[in-house]
C-alpha cells in the first residue's frame, strides 16, 4: 500500500477527461498538487523510451491514464495507430518506471479487452482469456491486454508492484463532445440531441439497430468521478497481482439510453436508425465484486444523475463555445 502524503506522483493523461478528477482524488487523500506531475504530449512523446525515462525520474507512484482512444468509428478508422500507440506508451513507461525505482505502477486497462462473447454475464476477470475481443475494439483492447501480461511478468521477475484495473465505459463532463470522430456513445448522443433541439432539426440519426440476434445491445457505464475515486482507492489500498474490474454494476440497453438522452435533452423530433453502422459488442456488464472486496470501491453516482450532470455540462460548454 502507498500513502500519498509526501509522495511524488506522475499522472499521464492528467489533463484529459479522466485525469483532473483523479488528481482531485489524490489531493483529497493527502497528495500535494505541486507533487503531482502531468506530462503534456506536446513536449513528451510517451511512445518513445527517452521521454518516458525523463518523466518517471524521481517518482514514487505512476498512474498511467494516457491513451489513444475513441468510439467505434475511431476504432474502425485507426486500428494500427490504436494498437501501436497504446502498446508503445505502456511498454516504455512501465520499463522506465521499473528502471527508475518507481514504487508502484497503476495501469489502466479497458473493458474492450474482454472476449466478443464471454462465457457469462457479468464479465469476470477470470474470463479475459476465453476468447478474442469484439473486432472493432480488438486492436485497442489487445494493446491494453499486453500491459496486463507485462505487469504480471514484471511482478514475477523483478518484484515490480504493478496493478491492473479494467474500467467499463466511462462518461461525464469534459469527454470528447467537440471531437465527434473520437466520441463514445454517450457524448455522441448528447451532442446530437442537444444540437438538433437547438437548430430545430426534424430528425436525429443514431447508429445501429440496438439489437444483436434479437437480443437488446447493452452497455454498463461509470461516471468519471466514480472512476477517479476507484483509481485513487486502488492506488492507495491495492497491491495485488489480479486484474480488477471497475464499474457500476448496472447494465443499460442502448435503446433505453437513446430514449433517456432524447427525453432529458427535450428533443421532440424523430429518431432514425442507420443500420449500415455497427452495434459493437452485444453486451457489456462487469462483475464488480473484486473491487469491493480488494479495496472497498462501490460506485456512488446513479446513472440518471450522472447523465443529467453530463448533459448540463455540455449545454453550458456549447453556449460558451458559441459565444
Amino acid at each position: 500500500m502507498i500513502a500519498f502524503a509526501g509522495k511524488k506522483i506522475l499522472v499521464t493523461g492528467g489533463s484529459g477527461f479522466l485525469g483532473p478528477p483523479v488528481i482531485d482524488q489524490l489531493v483529497g487523500r493527502g497528495a500535494r498538487r505541486e507533487d503531482i506531475a502531468v506530462p503534456r504530449s506536446a513536449r513528451y512523446d510517451l511512445r518513445l523510451p527517452a521521454p518516458c525515462a525523463e518523466v518517471v525520474a524521481g517518482q514514487d507512484l505512476v498512474i498511467h491514464l494516457a491513451a489513444n482512444a475513441g468510439g467505434i468509428g475511431w476504432n474502425r478508422s485507426h486500428p494500427g495507430s490504436l494498437f501501436h500507440d497504446n502498446a508503445a506508451m505502456g511498454i516504455h513507461l512501465m520499463e522506465e518506471s521499473r528502471k527508475a525505482g518507481v514504487k508502484k505502477f497503476v495501469q489502466i486497462g479497458t473493458v474492450c479487452a474482454y472476449p466478443f462473447q464471454p462465457p457469462r454475464i457479468p464479465f469476470r476477470e477470470d474470463d479475459l482469456w476465453t476468447g478474442y475481443p469484439e473486432p472493432t475494439n480488438a486492436p485497442y483492447g489487445m494493446a491494453k491486454k499486453v500491459m496486463m501480461v507485462m505487469g504480471e511478468a514484471y511482478r514475477e521477475e523483478y518484484g515490480f508492484n504493478v496493478i491492473y484495473l479494467l474500467p467499463v465505459n466511462l462518461y461525464g463532463p469534459r469527454d470528447h463532445f467537440f471531437e465527434p470522430e473520437k466520441s463514445h456513445v454517450i457524448p455522441a448522443l448528447i451532442r446530437k440531441f442537444v444540437d438538433a433541439r437547438e437548430t430545430g432539426a426534424p430528425e436525429v440519426v443514431v447508429w445501429g439497430s440496438g439489437f444483436y440476434r434479437g437480443t437488446p445491445v447493452s452497455r454498463e457505464f461509470l461516471y468519471v468521478d466514480d472512476a477517479a475515486e476507484a483509481i485513487a482507492m486502488a492506488a492507495e489500498r491495492y497491491d495485488g497481482a489480479e486484474p480488477v474490474n471497475v464499474g457500476s454494476g448496472r447494465e443499460v440497453p442502448i435503446n433505453d439510453l437513446i430514449a433517456m438522452v432524447c427525453g432529458m435533452t427535450g428533443y421532440r423530433g424523430k429518431v432514425v436508425r442507420d443500420l449500415t453502422k455497427p452495434d459493437g459488442q452485444p453486451r457489456r456488464c462487469l462483475d464488480i465484486s473484486r473491487a469491493k472486496e480488494r479495496f472497498g470501491f462501490v460506485a456512488r453516482t446513479s446513472f440518471e444523475e450522472g447523465l443529467r450532470r453530463t448533459i448540463a455540462w455540455y449545454e453550458r460548454a456549447r453556449r460558451e463555445r458559441d459565444g
